[in-house]
């Protein structure tokens, strides 16, 4: 056999091979280090992981970016780094979020029994910043009183809206608030401007008519959000400025307002090739913040970030097992696979979003391209391109062989979105979730979060 037909080969010829967290050993593929294989081999497939060591692995990375970038630019302002808690709500992310001294940002009345619960196990301190954002409901705003008047006195809820103010009635002391930008959105999008946010022409004659020597509100916060994230392009760079200009105008008005809110997050790895230099792009976010600042001469704000894809999403796995190959024409070869792609990672059905896909072993095995199938009946239930080219190559496997596959980096949004423990499509069930520490280097706890969804549950479900 010419060896350059292994699969390994294809991947060392086609990428910067082994990465920090990729590597393979004697044919078989390691993620953080973790020995893959016989994590399977033990609990069975489907299977999703959750690796603990990477949320905080990432936090700390931006949070030592940002200081870095204010000490080389002489920024005058703080870092504080939110977690978005709508990206994943399991306690054990949040928990470790929260281990690692960071803000929570919420999006929902529900969050504050997240944060009660938190509360009652002091793992979340009262002079944490709560930001709260979105289009509220009453009961939302309500349990934003309520936490104020709890003792949270760093919450701070964004308006959304030129209306929301009025919701809040007298708070019983001075509340800080925030306002959302309603940026433009990116030319390819159905509509023009974001529902989200207040106009960039209406913040400023807010601020005049609602806020200025109002002694129930302080404007504290000016929230900036682009939903495509925080990338090295024209759009970004242009609403960037437009928001660091309302800014400007609002500071020398406002003397309280101190923050910039930099919602929308950092890019994840989603293929092999991924290339983004975070620190290029942090230091340069700060650097024309504070040239901008300078510029007009107001001092520069606080920066706060809310990042949860970025916080949670390396973390996250799925494994999936070839049940059987199928040849559907002359060039067509289907693997099928245990477990439903669209159930699992709807964003995959969704918004033909891309993961890293590699297989767990056989990698000295020859390749060949293939589609993956899902288990279900849905003619959507597939996977046939990688990020970076338009085509899946995985190992031959022969009739009796096993072979495992991984999706990796789906830590985020993929469990809610596909109803974590509900009703799935063909009725599969969720499958068991599987929790990795590090004791030590080299060392693991394993904890089995979920075990698969049961016939029984389902039934109670749907009311049998």
């Amino acid at each position: 056999m010419n060896k350059k037909q292994k699969y390994r080969d294809l991947i060392a010829q086609s990428f910067d091979f082994p990465q920090r967290d990729f590597k393979e050993e004697k044919g078989l593929l390691e993620w953080n280090d973790l020995p893959l294989n016989e994590i399977v081999a033990k609990y069975g497939s489907p299977l999703r992981i959750t690796y603990l060591p990477k949320i905080g692995q990432q936090i700390q990375k931006a949070r030592r970016l940002f200081n870095a970038a204010m000490a080389n630019n002489n920024y005058n302002g703080d870092y504080h780094y939110c977690y978005c808690t709508k990206s994943s709500h399991f306690s054990f992310v949040v928990e470790e979020a929260l281990k690692n001294k960071t803000h929570i940002e919420t999006s929902s009345a529900f969050d504050f029994d997240i944060i009660k619960s938190l509360e009652k196990q002091k793992k979340i301190n009262k002079d944490s910043y709560i930001v709260c954002n979105g289009y509220k409901p009453q009961r939302y705003i309500d349990r934003i009183l309520e936490a104020y008047n709890n003792g949270y006195k760093n919450i701070i809820p964004v308006m959304d809206n030129l209306d929301e103010l009025e919701k809040y009635g007298t708070p019983s002391s001075p509340m800080n608030i925030g306002v959302r930008i309603a940026a433009e959105e990116e030319p390819k999008y159905e509509f023009y401007t974001s529902r989200l946010g207040v106009r960039y022409n209406d913040i400023v004659p807010f601020y005049q008519q609602k806020l200025q020597g109002n002694p129930n509100f302080k404007l504290k916060m000016l929230h900036f959000f682009i939903d495509t994230g925080i990338k090295d392009v024209n759009y970004y760079w242009t609403e960037f400025h437009k928001a660091l200009d309302v800014y400007c105008d609002l500071k020398k008005i406002c003397p309280e307002l101190n923050s910039i809110n930099l919602g929308g997050g950092m890019p994840i790895k989603q293929s092999l090739a991924f290339d983004f230099d975070y620190e290029y792009m942090i230091n340069e976010i700060v650097s024309q913040i504070k040239t901008t600042c300078n510029n007009e001469g107001v001092d520069e704000p606080d920066i706060f970030t809310e990042f949860g894809s970025y916080t949670v999403g390396e973390s996250g796995a799925v494994i999936f097992s070839v049940l059987g190959v199928k040849q559907q024409n002359d060039r067509e070869n289907w693997y099928m696979l245990d477990g439903s792609l669209m159930n699992n990672l709807p964003d995959i059905w969704g918004l033909s979003q891309r993961f890293i896909m590699l297989p767990v072993n056989k990698w000295e095995a020859e390749f060949h391209p293939v589609n993956l199938g899902g288990i279900t009946c849905d003619v959507g239930d597939y996977y046939n391109s990688d990020a970076h080219i338009n085509q899946v190559y995985l190992p031959k496997i022969k009739p009796g062989e096993k072979l495992y596959i991984g999706f990796f980096n789906t830590g985020a949004y993929q469990d809610t979105l596909s109803g974590y423990g509900g009703i799935k499509h063909c009725l599969l069930p969720s499958p068991p979730h599987l929790l990795i520490d590090e004791k030590a280097k080299g060392q693991y706890t394993y904890k089995l979060f979920a075990e698969e969804q049961t016939a029984e549950s389902m039934m109670k479900i749907l009311g049998y």
